[in-house]
């Protein structure tokens, strides 16, 4: 991956995130979510954004669908604030890699409380 596109990933995860948080207003987004990480395309046609959300699975999916039908709407503002030629088709998917990280240090800890010995 070239420095450009590494550059791009960082900024358009920092802008996306800025922009859901002040200029969308969606009741199904999940009040608690975050932008983990965005990976664009060499060709800069496409962006995949990773979102966390702290929810069941039902808030999950509204703010997958939520940001999807958004997507337009923030590539606009994209094409505002970051000054390229070309602003990616923004794709959004669902990220559970900070819950399934927490599941394991739950694991880890039982199996670390069964072997201290009593």
């Amino acid at each position: 991956m070239s420095r450009r596109v590494q550059r791009l990933n960082h900024l358009f995860r920092e802008e996306l995130s800025d922009i859901i948080r002040t200029e969308l207003s969606d009741p199904r987004i999940s009040e608690i979510m975050s932008i983990t990480r965005v990976n664009v395309s060499a060709d800069l046609e496409n962006a995949d954004a990773f979102v966390s959300v702290l929810g069941d699975a039902e808030e999950k999916a509204s703010t997958i669908a939520a940001l999807s039908h958004a997507a337009p709407f923030l590539r606009r503002h994209l094409l505002e604030r970051i000054r390229i030629r070309r602003v990616p088709r923004l794709h959004f998917e669902l990220d559970e890699t900070i819950e399934e990280a927490a599941h394991v240090l739950d694991l880890m800890r039982q199996v670390s409380a069964e072997k201290r010995p009593e």
